[in-house]
């Protein structure tokens, strides 16, 4: 049953008021009822655009099809190196929108992200978290900003397309990050200034050496350096001089007695737009720097939505729906990491991470009805395990503020995180399940199968854990009510190698083209403004029975749907809600909290303003007098409403 919460605080008095009562009215600035009501004015991330889901293909689908796997590495060829842990996705998160992710400061932090982080945790080991963006370029720190606030911003005075502000921060950020750490096993990147290479600002250094420790995991010598000239940071730059500038960063940090760690560097963070990584390894940047680096990055989106939302004016906005089928199919991850494999056979032989610094469904904030569907998340899933199999280490989605579209999660408007939740992006579903795909191990690899003839609209991946199949990945991309794309995948394995059953988590919707009622092996997150972090609903692992006679374990996967089938571990299959959770321990309001059921108010017996006064009033201050009874009701945080956690663990780190 979907409730609508009314905040009512009882306060008993004295002196009656004439008023009217209107049951289900909703707050100002806001057009619908229900327990997500929406904005008037709907910003990016609670954009309510359906598209249409690709045509059912014609010729049909070939629809059952053999799967022929190895159960040992040893006899699977082209198969990824080991995958080190710590999840596959992690978050790149605009430095400019820290604390609309993060927490108001480091003593106040958001629950509902502490238990997403939790749940990626609980199945990864670790989350690695980079803060920057377009938006490192400028930040500074400062001693302080008004009202005690962590962060600020001011113009930087750039033309880039983003109009990127300057981001103003003060040392309690890297307190903010310290104190997740203390509570999640969480991992960070940061990234260097880099709009200034004759005085080079490594404050963010310093501090973040200082106080996170081993938390931190790298520092990011510029950010898309390819498009330094375009935006006007640079007036003419090229590899070789990207190339000059690390060395001379590099020479000023042995020089820095406060950056005791030098060998934490991050690059080339090639957006390939005007170069490609290769032009970079050509200068020798590999050979030169890799004592100095802790990973070789790259930065990509597919696309990129920035005409229309900076330059709509120009009337060259693309079309969504037009867009939409190339999401749709394997080509579309193929594509996407093909020129990177030689980045990929290059950081194994340095013996060095390589990672995708920041990726999201297109760049400038994302398509509507494509970056927050079912078919982003099919579509992330597909793209992230192709990166593991290109020999990518971690791949960072990119989170906004409220402009944008594409973002795993995002916190209410501030005028309405007192009645609502917050609401969790399709693709955060992929994060989850590439975690429980490659597991805590540090040994799991993996490979594109190519299955039912190379159709791009169902691929397939094999994973190996301790050199043995652990897992089968599953895919249909096509929108089919009537059930008949629904795949038939029949798993074998030489030697009547298959176990007597398996087991599936499956994640669903009911089309492509779904933003919400999304379910990961029968449990949700919630629906817009719904969620606290934590995952509802009992864990649905279907366990199939194999024909052992026949060689085969057939999987029925749906149109549209995604399968992991766990071929050795069920306990591996069984992980849901993770264990560990966080509870509200501090609030700031002090009236207007508790939440009763509209149902429950519309129909309750009313009183007349004769004798109300023994009841009092549902707004603060609306009835006054001398004759209180006396009694008391302590306030009451409603659930999940986004509410800052104070810390009293043990080991958390307070300035």
């Amino acid at each position: 049953m979907v409730l609508v919460s009314a905040l009512i605080t009882v306060y008993l008095a004295t002196v009656a008021e004439a008023a009217v009562t209107v049951y289900g009215q909703i707050p100002f600035g806001q057009t619908a009822t229900g327990a997500a009501a929406q904005p008037t004015r709907v910003v990016n991330a609670f954009n309510d655009t359906v598209l249409n889901p690709p045509p059912i293909p014609n010729p049909p689908l070939p629809t059952a099809f053999p799967l022929a796997l190895q159960r040992d590495v040893a006899s699977t060829p082209g198969l990824s190196t080991p995958h080190v842990g710590g999840g596959f996705f992690g978050f790149s998160i605009e430095m400019s929108v820290i604390n609309q992710v993060l927490g108001k400061n480091s003593t106040h932090l958001y629950v509902p992200f502490l238990n997403l982080l939790s749940n990626l945790a609980e199945r990864a080991g670790s989350v690695v978290i980079r803060l920057g963006g377009n938006t490192q370029e400028f930040a500074t720190l400062v001693p302080e900003l008004p009202d005690g606030r962590t962060f600020g911003k001011e113009d930087s005075g750039t033309t880039q397309t983003t109009r990127t502000p300057a981001v103003l921060y003060t040392v309690d950020m890297f307190y903010m990050m310290s104190n997740i750490s203390a509570m999640l096993p969480v991992k960070w990147f940061l990234g260097i200034p880099f709009n200034d290479s004759t005085t080079w600002r490594l404050q963010i250094a310093e501090n973040a050496q200082r106080i996170l420790g081993d938390n931190l995991l790298g520092l990011q010598a510029g950010n898309e350096p390819d498009f330094y000239q375009q935006f006007g940071r640079r007036t003419e730059y090229s590899p070789q001089a990207y190339f000059t500038e690390i060395g001379q960063l590099i020479q000023t940090i042995d020089a820095n007695p406060n950056i005791p760690v030098k060998n934490k560097l991050v690059g080339p963070s090639v957006a390939t737009g005007p170069w490609t990584p290769e032009v970079v390894w050509e200068t020798g940047f590999i050979d030169t720097y890799k004592d100095r680096l802790y990973a070789l990055s790259v930065e990509h989106y597919p696309d990129n939505n920035c005409d229309a939302i900076f330059r709509p004016e120009l009337g060259r906005n693309k079309d969504p729906q037009e867009l939409f089928p190339g999401y749709l199919t394997h080509a579309s991850a193929v594509d996407l990491v093909r020129p990177y494999l030689n980045s990929g056979n290059l950081a194994v032989a340095a013996q060095k991470p390589l990672i995708m610094f920041e990726t999201n469904t297109a760049s400038c904030g994302g398509f509507q009805g494509i970056s927050d569907s079912y078919g982003a998340a099919l579509w992330a899933l597909d793209y992230g395990y192709q990166m593991a199999y290109g020999n990518f280490t971690h791949a960072l989605l990119h989170v906004g503020g409220q402009n944008v579209f594409y973002n795993p999660f995002t916190a209410p408007p501030t005028n309405m995180s007192t009645f609502n939740q917050w609401t969790v992006g399709a693709i955060f579903y992929s994060t989850m399940i590439l975690a429980e795909t490659f597991g805590q191990s540090n040994t799991a690899r993996i490979v594109d199968l190519n299955p039912n003839q190379g159709n791009p609209l169902t691929p397939a991946y094999g994973i190996y854990e301790r050199d043995v199949l652990s897992k089968v990945a599953l895919f249909n991309f096509v929108t089919d009510p009537s059930g008949n794309s629904d795949l038939k995948v029949a798993i074998s394995i030489p030697n009547a190698g298959v176990p007597g059953s398996v087991r599936v988590k499956y994640l669903e919707a009911a089309s492509v083209s779904q933003k919400f009622n999304i379910t990961w092996a029968g449990q949700t997150f919630g629906n817009r403004f719904e969620v606290d972090g934590r995952l509802r609903g009992d864990v649905n692992v279907v366990e199939i029975t194999c024909d052992r006679t026949a060689n085969a374990c057939v999987i029925p996967v749906k149109a549209p749907g995604f399968a992991l089938v766990f071929m050795d571990s069920a306990a591996a299959a069984s992980v849901g809600q993770a264990s560990h959770t966080f509870a509200t321990t501090a609030f700031t309001r002090l009236h207007n909290t508790v939440s009763v059921a509209s149902q429950v108010l519309e129909t309750s017996n009313g009183h007349n303003a004769t004798n109300r006064k023994k009841y009092g009033s549902s707004s603060k201050g609306s009835v006054v007098g001398n004759d209180a009874t006396g009694l008391t009701l302590s306030p009451v945080v409603a659930h999940g409403v986004a509410v800052l956690i104070a810390f009293a663990a043990a080991g958390v780190m307070l300035r």
